[in-house]
């Protein structure tokens, strides 16, 4: 029996604020979820299990309608869902209300519930959120009945204000996998048994690294599982070193080379650490023209030369603060207090003032 595992699907979210890719990257978290839906018919998987957080917020009942519409295309899928706590079970929400097709189940009770499907040999447990926030630890205590089944426990949580849980127990329970959500990396706590699929694409810049659905199998009473990386793009960070030579277009110029080496599809945080002329300042807007750069962060200090700066200004204040440091081997907080000291009465931009 085969089975796919997605979980923090987020449909609806608009990810990266104000940029100028941001409804982009709308449109492709349903496109993502869409490509999804048609692996899972490529590959005939059984069972697809969905782990909280279909959608970023209160679903639309439009979009409810499409959800279920593309589930009608896997005709011979058992689809099962909860509701997360970006998503939860308000009276109005829409998830209640809707038709869905006919090969999906939904877990939307406050308690635990299971549902059967003999004809693959499965039982999913799970319950869904009525709340944004459930502080105690419900799935501690679950166990399921005995049985010969493919035994699932569908969950989303895992941190103090969300269902929280101790990894032991859940290894511990009976079940032969937990399908959990709400932690955007995926992982395994427990190898081929308790595993997070990490969110299908990343929401923010905190969800580096590859981003898809898990991807397993139930033969002979054991469970093996892979990762599918599925999203179209990945967080990450770049590190440019600077040196004394460095300007603004030597920094773009050596920012798009590396773009262009890591993945132009990719979204990028750039720091830039090193030692900089005293009298240079960085332009990092300009640094954020070329590619998906959402943020460019200065970590540059200035490369005082105190020797040259204590004869330039001899017997004035800049000379007599360096001339305070000296005599001794500085600690890294005096190093820090000789830096910004020189940034304070030089200027910003290393001139004095």
């Amino acid at each position: 029996m085969r089975f796919m595992h997605m979980a923090d699907v987020h449909l609806g979210a608009c990810p990266d604020g104000r940029a100028d890719w941001s409804e982009t990257r709308k449109k492709e978290i349903w496109d993502t979820f869409r490509d999804s839906i048609a692996d899972a018919r490529k590959e005939q998987v059984d069972l697809l299990l969905i782990a909280g957080d279909l959608f970023h917020r209160q679903p639309l009942p439009q979009e409810v309608k499409e959800v279920s519409y593309l589930f009608s295309t896997i005709p011979q899928t058992r689809v099962v869902l909860m509701a997360g706590n970006h998503d939860y079970l308000r009276p109005d929400s829409a998830y209640l209300s809707a038709s869905w097709s006919r090969n999906v189940a939904c877990l939307f009770s406050r308690e635990c519930e299971c549902v059967r499907f003999p004809e693959i040999g499965t039982e999913v447990y799970g319950l869904s959120y009525y709340r944004q926030e459930i502080p105690e630890p419900l799935y501690d205590s679950l166990h399921p009945v005995d049985s010969d089944c493919f035994q699932v426990l569908l969950a989303h949580g895992g941190d103090a204000l969300h269902i929280p849980f101790q990894k032991e127990k859940l290894a511990r329970s009976g079940f032969d996998y937990v399908a959990l959500g709400h932690i955007h990396k995926p992982q395994e706590l427990a190898e081929n048994r308790v595993v997070y699929a990490g969110a299908l694409s990343p929401i923010d810049c905190g969800d580096t690294g590859p981003h898809g659905y898990v991807l397993g199998t139930w033969e002979r009473g054991k469970v093996t599982v892979e990762f599918v990386p599925r999203a179209k793009r990945e967080y990450a960070g770049l590190v440019l070193k600077v040196g004394e030579e460095d300007t603004t277009y030597s920094l773009r110029d050596r920012l798009e080379r590396l773009i262009e080496q890591k993945g132009w599809q990719h979204i990028y945080r750039v720091v830039l650490q090193g030692k900089r002329d005293p009298e240079i300042h960085f332009d990092t807007e300009k640094l954020t023209e070329y590619g998906m750069v959402l943020e460019v962060e200065d970590q540059t200090v200035p490369a005082f030369h105190l020797e040259e700066l204590k004869r330039r200004y001899a017997g004035q204040l800049v000379g007599r603060y360096i001339e305070s440091f000296e005599g001794h081997e500085r600690s890294k907080i005096e190093e820090l207090a000789l830096q910004y000291g020189l940034e304070a009465l030089l200027g910003q931009d290393g001139r004095k003032k």
